[in-house]
């Protein structure tokens, strides 16, 4: 989780600190107040905005290695067997295309229903929060088997997931705080200069660390989910799980 959540979440900060073009069209802005739009904005805002979707696209898959790899871990220890780190980013670096393709799928999906009412995006949120352990336990069909799991235990699996929801929103929340008060207090531009701009890193990469719990609680919290509703559906152990993912 440090490598793969907290590091690539700090280095999206700082990238983002760095390439935020609004301190100098403030500046332009407060120098000429009657100017209109600043210089180059559509290039501007065009280089930001690729910069942030090839940024995340990347990061996204990092992280995928990452959820895979926990996920690993975390089944070879529930059978008594020691799960190493190198073996881990290995077994990551195998299924972190498959499940971070799953992964865009079900953030266009999330997105759309919440661009059309809220409600219908937190609907979707929930009932496809188990398809991440779908295609990595059963690699076939993991957005319609999360809604069937879903909707089979409709109360049980909807606490469950609201009470990892819950944290992990408060376990991010608090630190993105944090964070944006912290570099706020070194300028506008912390990158002006180096003191600030060193300043302004080190509050990322701690705040980005403050993180880590919730990014432990979203990966343990979804994959007891999983297993727990698997064990309602049909008899299975630990074993079993350990060699559907290979």
């Amino acid at each position: 989780m440090l490598l793969t959540q907290v590091l690539p979440a700090a280095v999206f900060s700082i990238v983002l600190l760095g390439v935020d073009p609004s301190p100098a069209w403030e500046a332009q802005a407060q120098m000429d107040p009657a100017a209109g739009l600043p210089d180059n904005f559509a290039v501007t805002l065009a280089t930001l905005i690729g910069a942030l979707v090839g940024s995340s696209l990347l990061i996204g898959l990092v992280q995928a290695v990452g959820w895979a790899a926990g996920s690993w871990v975390i089944t070879q220890q529930a059978t008594g067997r020691h799960g190493s780190l190198d073996s881990a980013l290995r077994y990551g670096l195998r299924r972190a295309l498959g499940l971070w393709g799953w992964t865009l799928l079900i953030s266009l999906l999330v997105g759309i229903g919440s661009c059309c009412c809220v409600l219908p995006g937190i609907y979707l949120a929930f009932a496809l929060s188990l398809a991440g352990p779908v295609y990595l336990f059963e690699r076939q069909n993991p957005i319609g088997r999360s809604f069937g799991m879903f909707h089979a235990r409709l109360g049980l699996v909807l606490g469950r997931v609201a009470v990892v929801g819950g944290a992990v929103i408060v376990g991010t929340a608090v630190p993105g705080f944090i964070e944006s008060a912290g570099t706020a207090a070194f300028g506008a531009d912390p990158f002006a200069s180096p003191g600030t701009a060193v300043g302004a890193v080190a509050v990322i990469a701690v705040t980005a660390l403050l993180a880590l719990p919730a990014h432990l609680a979203q990966l343990v919290g979804l994959l007891i989910t999983y297993t727990e509703q698997r064990a309602h559906e049909a008899p299975v152990n630990g074993a079993t799980l350990a060699a559907e993912l290979g």
